[in-house]
Formats: C-alpha cells, sequence, structure tokens
C-alpha cells in the first residue's frame, strides 16, 4: 500500500464580492455561510493543516469561522488578484515544519464541490510524481479546486495577479490530469447566481 500524502489545504476567501454587494463569504448556506460551508466540506479530510485566505471584509468574516480549527490568514494585498493570495497562503505553508508532498487549492465560493469529489483528487495524488490535478469544467477548461505536487510550491508562492495559476496549469499541462466536475462548479459571481444555485439545492 502506498503512504498516505501530507496534502495542505488552502482555502480562498480573500475577494472583495463587487458584483453581490455584500461579503459573499457570508452568504447562507445549508446551516451555515459559503465559507463555513467550504471549511466544513475541507475538515473532512483530515489533513494536518488548513489554511483559510481572508482579504475584504475580513473583519467581519473572520469572528465567523474563528471556531474552525484552521489557520486564518490576512491577505492586505487582496486586491492584486487570486495569484497574490495564492502565493500568500503557499509561504504561509512553507514557513511551516512539517514537510507537506501537495497543496489542494480552492474557493469559498463553489459550494456544490463536496468532500467526496475532493477525495477522488487526493486518491488519484502520487507522492513524488509531480503531478497537478485539476479539476474540468465545460469548453474544456481547467482550474480549482486543483491539487498541487509539492515541487510547485515556489512558482506557486511567487504568483502575483489575478490569474491564479493558470499559467501553472498551461506551462505544465503534460503534467496535469482532469477530474471531471463539470456539474459541480457554478461560480457566484452575482446575487442572481447565488439565489438561483440556492434555490436548486435547498
Amino acid at each position: 500500500m502506498s503512504q498516505k500524502p501530507n496534502i495542505a489545504i488552502l482555502v480562498l476567501a480573500a475577494g472583495g464580492s463587487s458584483r453581490t454587494g455584500s461579503p459573499k463569504q457570508l452568504l447562507k448556506w445549508k446551516h451555515t455561510t459559503l465559507i463555513g460551508h467550504a471549511i466544513e466540506t475541507v475538515m473532512h479530510l483530515g489533513a494536518l493543516k488548513i489554511v483559510v485566505v481572508l482579504g475584504a471584509n475580513h473583519d467581519i468574516i473572520k469572528p465567523v469561522i474563528e471556531q474552525h480549527q484552521v489557520e486564518i490568514l490576512i491577505n492586505k494585498h487582496w486586491k492584486s488578484g487570486l495569484g497574490n493570495s495564492i502565493a500568500y497562503g503557499i509561504n504561509s505553508i512553507l514557513e511551516n515544519n512539517i514537510n507537506f508532498d501537495g497543496v489542494l487549492i480552492m474557493l469559498a465560493d463553489q459550494p456544490l464541490i463536496d468532500s467526496t469529489y475532493l477525495s477522488v483528487l487526493l486518491k488519484n495524488f502520487e507522492i513524488g510524481e509531480q503531478q497537478i490535478i485539476a479539476s474540468a469544467y465545460k469548453g474544456d477548461k481547467q482550474g480549482v479546486p486543483v491539487l498541487f505536487d509539492v515541487t510547485y510550491f515556489k512558482e506557486l508562492a511567487q504568483l502575483n495577479d489575478d490569474n491564479g495559476a493558470k499559467a501553472i496549469l498551461q506551462k505544465y499541462a503534460n503534467k496535469v490530469m482532469s477530474i471531471n466536475a463539470e456539474e459541480l462548479v457554478s461560480d457566484i459571481d452575482t446575487l442572481e447566481d447565488y439565489e438561483k444555485l440556492y434555490k436548486a439545492n435547498h
């Protein structure tokens, strides 16, 4: 039996929710909020380290999630985009004295992503194979949730724009394995998106 990989989990929730009018992270979902739901989802995976990156509205979001056993980071440069928040989280993970084999990166606003799906990403991961396991969406798109081998940490730690880790996925396309998440990925960009998704799932 192969060794169980030691994966850190990075939940990105730093965005400004400019199109929803109020902090998207705190919109109601099931018995909690979108961010609470994302944290509960990853808690089921039994990871040694879960890091949540906040930015905009952190003063009102942080108290809502403080009861969870997660490390909460405040990224003051969240306006620089998703890449900057990934780098901020990765740098914090690199400062730990734990030798991680990889990192699973996900967003707080994809509530249909469940722990069963994330477990599939983890099951496909093999230590030392320099893998990237990405989620596949409509139109041949690849993205988050995505699992990166530790060999990419250095490059992830230098990201600084709004394209997240897309450039790394493109650069190492031959290392990327895609898992279909078409039915699970629905970005909540507007209040209308949220209301539609909420109604369909409650």
